[in-house]
């Protein structure tokens, strides 16, 4: 840490949920070395809220405590295995030299001499195309492999040093602020690939069968049958969670359930709660969501997705979300910025054909729903796609007809999959904000402003953030 710069620092933060800091720390130039120099004075100086210097006070301590446990280890174990060689050597030396040797990986790992033809691609700053990602993904999972002696169970924070250092070295990579999220899946699933029809290694062996998967076993069986072999890459650090056959059976019920027309809501919501440790280690391990979403499907459901953000949050996403629009709907529509609008035009026009209030009350919070973006300046097109194709790879909003009573849908798309369908615009918008926080899912630059908007009124923050 101590030879990082600032970006480095900066990236640090943003895996740490404290991107809020970054603009400040870009500011002052800190740096490792800086960052581990500062003392409590110089954090509640440079850190606003007290929250973040708790958190960041705390990461700063365990770093040091951890590299100076590692050099004092280092150092008792040289003395040490030459005075109590019985009591150093063994399985403990061997995990400890294990473990130090991965530090000193991923303290020091530069990027591979890429083949000439992506060298070009990169040289001319191109955004590659799909055939050119999978070279740069395969050329860096074989790097990986042979930084870690062959083993094919990268760490995520090793996932997260590589990625980090090819965004650093080519930034045009990072695309719409979403390229680390894309670039650690893509490499994760390469090294899942890779595993899969490895029959005689013997790390891969002890993880197959660790986590219940059968020797010989069709790729092409059914999901139930392959439930807990899809998750061994995502949970291999803390095993305790999948809790044998258990969790496999629970998770191959709520498959089943799926399916069924008639539902056991009751059970779902049971089921669901069990499961919820090993759904959520997946998640913060940014496993890729239609792995989340094929062992876990009831995520789809809108009022499943407002549960679970329920349950990480305490708050009734679905109720705030219709307070807020009928609380701001009036006030949206006033403002001079949305005169012009299409969509506010749209809306006026239709306003014409129609007497009844509940109507003239869905439609005005229909598009101060639709029209949140334009009042903060940011871009809408990460927002809501309105009669049109869905760009954007996070969270958006499909909308179509949106002031047809008789045609107008709302569906929620996330990487450019429909997620799910839903009922009208308050129901998107809650679904739209309860999706970046189940999904831990970055929220881009551009639409920053609506969100933190929304987000400070759902969570009742003191002192709320104000329309413009």
């Amino acid at each position: 840490m101590e030879s990082w710069s600032v970006e480095q620092v900066c990236n640090w933060l943003k895996l740490r949920n404290l991107g809020e800091l970054v603009p400040k720390f870009r500011e002052e130039e800190i740096s490792g070395a800086a960052l581990l120099a500062l003392n409590d004075r110089m954090v509640q100086q440079l850190v606003k809220k007290i929250g973040h210097q708790a958190v960041l006070m705390d990461l700063i301590k365990k770093y040091q405590q951890q590299k100076s446990g590692l050099e004092s280890l280092t150092y008792c174990g040289e003395t040490a295995s030459q005075k109590f060689p019985e009591v150093i050597s063994g399985k403990n030396l061997k995990s400890f030299f294990v473990r130090h040797k991965m530090l000193q990986w991923t303290s020091s790992y530069v990027l591979p001499d890429f083949p000439y033809d992506v060298k070009c691609i990169l040289a001319e700053k191109k955004c590659p195309d799909h055939s050119m990602r999978i070279r740069i993904i395969e050329f860096l999972q074989a790097d990986m492999t042979k930084y870690l002696e062959g083993s094919l169970y990268p760490n995520s924070q090793q996932y997260n040093i590589v990625v980090n250092a090819l965004l650093q070295a080519y930034p045009f990579l990072d695309e719409d602020g979403n390229g680390f999220l894309l670039w650690k899946r893509a490499l994760k699933d390469r090294f899942k690939y890779v595993r899969r029809p490895i029959e005689d290694d013997e790390q891969v062996l002890r993880n197959k069968c660790k986590f219940g998967h059968r020797r010989g076993q069709s790729r092409k069986s059914s999901l139930a049958e392959n439930t807990l072999d899809d998750v061994q890459g995502q949970v291999e650090e803390e095993p305790a969670h999948l809790k044998g056959s258990a969790m496999d059976l629970h998770i191959k019920w709520l498959n089943r359930e799926y399916m069924k027309t008639q539902r056991n809501w009751e059970e779902v919501e049971n089921r669901m709660n069990v499961t919820i440790e090993i759904r959520r280690k997946m998640i913060s391990n940014k496993a890729p969501l239609k792995d989340v979403l094929r062992l876990f499907p009831f995520l789809r459901c809108p009022y499943q997705l407002f549960r679970e953000f329920q349950l990480l949050t305490h708050m009734d996403i679905h109720k705030k979300t219709v307070e807020i629009l009928e609380i701001y709907s009036e006030n949206i529509l006033s403002l001079y910025v949305v005169r012009n609008n299409p969509i506010n035009i749209m809306l006026q026009e239709n306003l014409k054909q129609h007497t009844e209030e509940d109507v003239l009350k869905y439609m005005k919070m229909t598009a101060a729903c639709l029209l949140l973006p334009e009042v903060f300046g940011d871009d809408s097109s990460l927002f809501a796609a309105v009669n049109e194709e869905v760009k954007a790879v996070t969270p958006v909003l499909e909308v179509k007809n949106p002031f047809n009573m008789n045609s107008c849908e709302f569906a929620l798309y996330i990487e450019r999959e429909e997620l799910a369908q839903l009922d009208d615009c308050s129901m998107a918008l809650a679904a739209l904000v309860a999706a970046f926080h189940v999904f831990d899912i970055p929220c881009p630059k551009r639409i920053h402003r609506t969100l933190n908007f929304l987000e400070s009124l759902v969570f009742e923050v003191r002192n709320p953030a104000f329309l413009p």
